[in-house]
């Protein structure tokens, strides 16, 4: 995502674009309705912050986070990089959330078997790999909730993302890949987590100023 590169403009909203050097590699957006008391691109430590892979902006009463988690790649060829991204993004939320509530979106792993159609043949693969769904194990332990479980502890077949091979999404052989976690002090104000169907690549947070319509493709995850 570049400047300019987005082809709607919602009317009476700000827009946020944190792009990568390279066009079509990486980036993050967010159109806020209200605009933010402040906005930081990246995380604390420089090398995380030339793919244009985070957001925050703050309000008056908590943080908002977007974030486009790095691949692990085919092989896990990017896995040592990967590591080091969830340990100093887990230190980053931490610090943010000592200040305030945070809501923060996107994290590229299936956490449990239960959050893809075919956990036994993809175990290992770069979005269902031990280390990663034990990272993200440790951030909810760090103090966050998992929305939608939160919610639907026990719900399936809810997926956000499809390979495009094999008819995986007529097959609906999907993954939930894409989240939305709040600050555990906030998980009983949670009234609504649910995945929308979209056909764009990243979820964009309904109720947080814009509601994707429904339509074949990528599903989006919503709560408020």
């Amino acid at each position: 995502m570049q400047p300019g590169q987005a082809d709607f403009a919602p009317e009476g909203y700000t827009e946020y674009i944190y792009s990568a050097p390279i066009k079509g590699y990486s980036g993050t957006a967010i159109w806020a309705r209200e605009p933010a008391l402040s906005v930081r691109y990246g995380l604390d430590e420089d090398i995380h912050n030339h793919e244009g892979r985070a957001i925050t902006l703050e309000y008056p009463d908590f943080y908002l986070v977007n974030l486009y988690v790095p691949n692990s790649q085919n092989e896990l060829a990017r896995i040592d990089y990967r590591m080091q991204w969830e340990d100093d993004l887990r230190r980053y939320l931490q610090k943010l959330d000592a200040e305030k509530p945070v809501i923060r979106g996107d994290l590229n792993v299936a956490h449990e078997d239960i959050d893809l159609k075919n956990p036994g043949p993809n175990r290992g693969a770069a979005r269902f790999f031990g280390s990663g769904a034990r990272r993200l194990g440790e951030l909810l332990a760090a103090g966050f909730t998992d929305s939608f479980r939160h919610l639907h502890p026990d719900a399936t077949g809810m997926y956000s993302w499809w390979s495009m091979r094999f008819r995986a999404r007529e097959r609906n052989a999907g993954w939930r890949i894409d989240y939305f976690l709040v600050s555990s002090r906030l998980a009983d104000k949670i009234e609504k987590a649910d995945i929308l169907m979209g056909n764009g690549q990243r979820p964009l947070p309904g109720g947080a100023g814009y509601q994707p319509e429904a339509s074949p493709g990528r599903r989006w995850p919503q709560a408020r």
